[in-house]
C-alpha cells in the first residue's frame, strides 16, 4: 500500500507534466478546429524546436526559459511561411492532399535532423532537471513546476487571443463557415496561416519546457504526438478546453500508472482511456457532433 503524501505527490507531478502534454496538444487541436485536417509533421516540428533549444543553450548560451519567446516568434514564422507557401499552395484545396504534404513535410524533417545529429539522444545536461521544490511532505520537480504554469499562462493567453481579439474573431469564423467568412472580407489563405503559426510557436513553449526534464533525438517528437492524439481525443477534436483538461487527465493518469506498475508499462493507462473514450464518448469530453 502506497501512503497518501505518495499518491499526492504522483498526482501534483502528473498535473505538472500533463500541463506541458497539453501545450502540445494545443497546438495540433487548434490546426484541426480550423483547417479541419491532422497534421501529420506536429512531431517533427516538436523535435526541431526540440533541437533548437538544445542549440542556443549549447552554442549561444541562452537557456531553455529565456529562449521561450524568441523560439515562440521563430516558429511561428516558421510555421506561418510553411502553411502559406508549402502546404496550402501543394494541397489544392483537397485535405487529403495536405494529409500527404504534412506526411512528407514529417519524414523530410525526419531524416534532415537524422543526417545532422546522427541517431545520439541528447539532454542539456546539468543540475537543473534534478532541482526540487519542497512542498510539504511532497518533493517536487522545479522545471516541471515552472513548466506547469507557463503551460497554464500560454493556455489562457491563447483563450484569450481566441475569444477577444479581432484575430481570434477571424480564427473561429473561418473555423465555423469558410466561405461565409470569406464574403466577410476575411482572408481564409491568412487566417489558416496564422493559425499553423500558432500551433507552431505553441511546439515551441513546449520544446523549451520539456526539455530541461527530457532527452532529445530525431524521433522523439512522436513519442510526444502519440500522447497528444490521446489529448485530443480526449478533450474533443477541435477544442481548446478540452485539450487542456485532456491533458491534465492524461498526465495523472500516466504518474499514477508509473507508480502502481512501474515506469515503463505507465503509459498503459493512457492508451486505454484512449480505447474507451473511442468506444463510449468518441467525439470526447467537448467535441461536438459533426
Amino acid at each position: 500500500m502506497y501512503s497518501p503524501a505518495i499518491i499526492a505527490e504522483a498526482v501534483v507531478n502528473g498535473l505538472m507534466t500533463g500541463a506541458a502534454y497539453a501545450l502540445v496538444a494545443l497546438g495540433l487541436t487548434l490546426v484541426y478546429g480550423v483547417l479541419h485536417i491532422v497534421n501529420f509533421a506536429h512531431g517533427a516540428l516538436l523535435t526541431c524546436a526540440m533541437f533548437a533549444v538544445l542549440g542556443m543553450e549549447q552554442l549561444l548560451g541562452i537557456g531553455p526559459y529565456a529562449a521561450i519567446l524568441p523560439l515562440a516568434l521563430l516558429f511561428y514564422g516558421l510555421g506561418y511561411g510553411l502553411q502559406r507557401f508549402v502546404i496550402g499552395p501543394s494541397s489544392h484545396g483537397e485535405d487529403r492532399n495536405t494529409l500527404l504534404v504534412t506526411l512528407g513535410l514529417s519524414i523530410i524533417l525526419e531524416n534532415a535532423l537524422l543526417a545532422a545529429f546522427r541517431s545520439d539522444t541528447r539532454s542539456l545536461g546539468g543540475e537543473m532537471g534534478f532541482d526540487v521544490v519542497e512542498l510539504g511532505p511532497m518533493l517536487l520537480s522545479r522545471p516541471r513546476l515552472v513548466g506547469c504554469a507557463v503551460a497554464l499562462l500560454v493556455a489562457a493567453l491563447l483563450w484569450l487571443l481566441l475569444a477577444r481579439t479581432d484575430t481570434g474573431r477571424a480564427i473561429r469564423a473561418v473555423a465555423k463557415e469558410r466561405f461565409g467568412a470569406q464574403l466577410s472580407g476575411i482572408d481564409p489563405r491568412h487566417i489558416f496561416a496564422v493559425t499553423f503559426g500558432i500551433g507552431c510557436a505553441c511546439l515551441a513553449v513546449a520544446a523549451c519546457l520539456l526539455l530541461p526534464t527530457f532527452y532529445v533525438n530525431p524521433r522523439v517528437g512522436n513519442a510526444f504526438v502519440l500522447v497528444a492524439f490521446t489529448i485530443v481525443v480526449l478533450g474533443g477534436m477541435g477544442s481548446v478546453t478540452g485539450a487542456l483538461l485532456g491533458g491534465l487527465i492524461v498526465g495523472v493518469v500516466e504518474s499514477l500508472g508509473g507508480l502502481l506498475l512501474g515506469e515503463s508499462l505507465g503509459q498503459l493507462g493512457i492508451f486505454l482511456i484512449f480505447i474507451l473514450v473511442l468506444l463510449f464518448r468518441p467525439t470526447g469530453l467537448f467535441g461536438a457532433r459533426a
